[in-house]
């Protein structure tokens, strides 16, 4: 198997959902209740047109897509622009393999030679993987939000977990 890490493209949007909605469905790592579409999910896309804090990356073997990570916007307003949501998530069958910490290394790399302070995480719990990886990336706990969202007949808790950055955008 040879991975490749790069930037997704147009080409790449209906793999991507189809990754996303076998979560949406199953689990309740996101809190998207319903399944989406690449055209439902087009305003998602779009935020990544432009080459800067917000980038989407792919994981591809033998031209297939088998998985992503991205940088979103934090909060919707203009003090917050530092700051940015990360991300990743596999096919099921990729899995346990180190690939999602692989893409999330390339995300922080790029995201690194950005004007990006801050990461943040929110990990449905209980999620012991994601806890690692995002662990593993120097992500710490900052705060648990109990009972956050209802998915699947029950009540969930997301902990939200900070990474640090070097800060190049900071006025000197």
């Amino acid at each position: 198997m040879r991975i490749v890490y790069r930037m997704a493209t147009e080409a790449d949007q209906a793999a991507i959902v189809a990754i996303y909605n076998h979560y949406v469905v199953n689990t309740p790592i996101t809190f998207d209740l319903d399944a989406c579409t690449v055209e439902s999910r087009r305003p998602w896309f779009a935020q990544f047109q432009t080459p800067g804090r917000y980038q989407l990356l792919v994981a591809e073997d033998a031209g297939s897509v088998i998985g992503y990570a991205a940088s979103m916007p934090f909060r919707n307003k203009a003090a917050f622009d530092p700051s940015v949501e990360t991300t990743v998530y596999l096919r099921p069958n990729a899995t346990g393999a180190g690939l999602g910490a692989r893409l999330y290394a390339a995300l922080f790399d790029r995201l690194g030679r950005e004007d990006v302070h801050r990461a943040y995480a929110g990990i449905t719990l209980p999620n012991a993987a994601s806890v690692a990886l995002h662990k593993r990336f120097d992500f710490r706990l900052v705060g648990e939000f109990s009972e956050a969202g209802r998915k699947l007949g029950r009540y969930w808790d997301v902990a939200w977990y900070e990474k640090r950055f070097a800060d190049p955008g900071a006025p000197h």
